[in-house]
């Protein structure tokens, strides 16, 4: 059976749903892996480390959805690959089936096969699976990274022979997993840091966890 890994589409979408170590991996458990040439470049994969790690690459996106069995996609396929599922393939993707009930639909039809990845329950026995928790982790993150590179000083106190710089303060609004990774991020980097957030059972817990001010 052959997991197949398009291109994504969407416009400014860098990320690649297979990476070389994961292909390893699923060849490990005897599956076979196959990209569209160009999946993984925005990303920093090129197509020769999918091919030292096994890998088949094809040169279209027609071609690799006619091979592989199983589809793995970032983002919900657009009209153009919806009509390239069939009741023999599987589609694993974010799919966000609430807000593309016509999609739901026209697959539904078609017998196609769909796991939504945004919709694995946030429990430990899924955690492994919980692909929306590490996005959020990362554009937590990334959030305070950007702001300290548009910031124009340090976020952390310094003594120069100029005179002292005070820290910078930085509030964070909402403290669910994003939130809290940007705390963490913001509080590492040397910043006084602040945090907002709707009054939730164990979320302030969570925050004066990481010994930042909530409010």
């Amino acid at each position: 059976m052959k997991i197949g890994t398009p291109k994504e589409v969407s416009a400014g979408e860098a990320r690649v749903a297979m990476t070389p170590d994961s292909a390893l991996q699923l060849q490990k458990l005897g599956y076979e892996c196959v990209v569209e040439s160009g999946a993984g470049v925005a990303a920093g994969f090129a197509d020769a480390l999918y091919r030292e790690a096994g890998v088949e690459v094809v040169k279209t996106a027609a071609a690799l959805w006619k091979a592989a069995d199983i589809i793995t996609k970032v983002r919900p396929p657009n009209a153009t690959e919806a009509k390239r599922l069939t009741d023999e393939k599987l589609l694993i993707s974010f799919f966000y089936p609430a807000q593309n009930t016509e999609q739901m639909e026209l697959l539904a039809g078609k017998g196609a096969s769909v796991i939504a990845m945004d919709m694995v329950p946030r429990i430990s026995r899924a955690q492994k699976m919980d692909a929306l928790s590490s996005m959020a982790n990362i554009a937590g993150y990334r959030a305070v990274i950007e702001a300290g590179n548009n910031f124009g000083r340090f976020f952390t106190g310094q003594i120069t022979a100029a005179g002292k710089v005070p820290p910078a303060k930085v509030l964070v609004v909402g403290a669910g997993v994003a939130g809290l990774a940007a705390i963490g991020t913001a509080t590492s980097l040397g910043a006084i840091t602040y945090a907002f957030d709707a009054p939730r059972s164990g979320r302030a817990d969570r925050i004066h966890g990481c010994g930042i001010c909530v409010s």
